[in-house]
């Protein structure tokens, strides 16, 4: 790919990867330490991914397992998951946090596959900002001495690239409406 362009198709690719993200952060009936990502603990006045202050584990389909390396913390990262959005009560023993997934109903089902459409459209919407934004830059290097053919070609490539990223971008809403919807 030309490096003229190559920038914009990269950030085509960081779109489509923080939608991905974005998906890994929804619940979807069973636990999995990614709905955790977003969440930080104050570990001695500096906010710190849970990852990082405990040990979380899966122990059973629709139970997350903290366990923290320092006894302290256990109140801290309780607060902290009580302050998100996640939606779930904490509960402890004095040493280990678990949180309990309950089972996802049809209404919340649906209302789950709402928002990842809406998170796959929003990334659709900057993968073409960044196709219109790499033509607005094509078109100023036509004023230059670079070949109307050469242009084209450009366009062509960034309009094959814009493509494929949405294709990918509407295979993985499918993909997780259907693990959401799965019951």
């Amino acid at each position: 790919m030309d490096e003229r362009i190559k920038v914009y198709a990269d950030k085509m690719d960081k779109s489509y990867k923080n939608m991905l993200e974005e998906f890994a952060t929804i619940r979807a009936g069973r636990a999995n330490p990614n709905v955790l990502n977003k969440i930080q603990v104050d570990y001695y006045g500096t906010p710190t991914p849970i990852q990082q202050v405990g040990n979380v584990t899966v122990p059973e389909a629709r139970i997350l397992q903290i366990q923290p390396w320092e006894a302290s913390m256990v109140k801290a990262i309780e607060k902290a998951i009580n302050m998100s959005d996640l939606g779930i009560n904490p509960t402890n023993d004095g040493r280990v946090i678990r949180l309990v997934f309950p089972e996802l109903n049809e209404e919340r089902r649906k209302d789950l596959v709402k928002d990842i459409k809406k998170k796959g459209e929003a990334a659709k919407v900057a993968v073409r900002n960044i196709r219109r934004d790499a033509n607005d830059f094509l078109k100023k290097l036509g004023k230059t001495d670079v070949s109307e053919d050469e242009i084209k070609d450009l366009e062509n490539v960034i309009q094959k690239e814009t493509d494929k990223r949405i294709k990918d971008i509407d295979k993985a809403v499918e993909e997780k409406s259907k693990e959401i919807l799965t019951v």
